[in-house]
């Protein structure tokens, strides 16, 4: 698909029964503004191996992210997967420079925006690097909720803020799999346009060092955050990895599927 095009991403690939978009940033960030402009209530998906696993290992997650309007393929993993299942010019579509994307789209529009999770510290230096990038942006809402479960009361009060406030793009940033479940949760309940950006939060604020480019070409982001928290990570990477590479063999070879017919 031809990234200069007005055509919306409409085309997905399903690997290990997940589908992931055809899909740019700036297909993705004019559709964005385009259910804005109509007023829509959306959520988006940035999928990784991580995300990818999480929906392999739970049939409800999966059918969490197979709803969303929209899931990009953020890790290299799904991006060589897409180009070997017949889209040879697919590019990732990374969180943090997504939300980049978009905030810009928004400042240059004078679209509110807000931003869910990550931490009071986070939150507040993430909120100073965007208006000091943006100086035109509507920051319109930013809350770092508790970890615990919201009660009922609480959670309407956050609905009730974010709409009051006016928000039309939403960034959430709770991790996978709570941000794809919450998203999923409310929309309808929230008239805005989600993404669910998971450690973009950090990355953006300046808290978490980011991989170099060719460490993210060559597909070993993975391996410069396991060595910067390799106690958070380890479990994930060392566990979901190595089955996500038999998976997507299996996927490449038609065995995944066949397996599940006969089951």
């Amino acid at each position: 698909m031809d990234e200069t095009t007005n055509s919306p991403p409409v085309n997905f690939i399903t690997v290990l029964g997940t589908r992931i978009f055809r899909t740019t940033y700036d297909l993705v960030t004019l559709e964005v503004h385009s259910w804005v402009l109509a007023g829509e209530a959306r959520y988006i998906c940035i999928a990784n191996v991580h995300v990818l696993m999480e929906a392999h290992d739970s049939a409800a997650f999966k059918k969490v992210i197979n709803q969303a309007d929209l899931v990009t393929p953020d890790g290299m993993p799904l991006v060589w997967m897409l180009r070997l299942k017949g889209v040879p010019n697919q590019s990732r579509v990374y969180g943090p420079t997504l939300m980049l994307h978009v905030l810009e789209m928004a400042a240059k529009d004078r679209i509110p925006v807000g931003f869910y999770g990550g931490n009071t510290d986070v939150l507040d230096m993430l909120v100073n690097q965007m208006k000091s990038k943006y100086p035109d942006l509507n920051i319109a809402y930013s809350y770092s909720p508790p970890f615990r479960t919201l009660s009922n009361e609480e959670d309407d009060e956050v609905c009730r803020q974010i709409r009051d406030n006016g928000v039309r793009i939403l960034f959430v940033g709770l991790g996978c799999p709570k941000q794809e479940i919450w998203m999923a949760g409310h929309k309808g309940k929230i008239p805005a346009v989600m993404l669910g950006v998971g450690a973009a939060f950090d990355f953006l604020a300046g808290n978490i060092p980011q991989a170099p480019t060719w460490m993210q070409a060559i597909g070993l982001e993975w391996l410069f955050r396991l060595l910067h928290e390799p106690r958070r990570l380890a479990r994930r990477y060392l566990y979901n990895n190595p089955r996500f590479v038999l998976l997507a063999l299996a996927d490449l070879l038609g065995i995944l599927d066949k397996g599940k017919k006969e089951e």
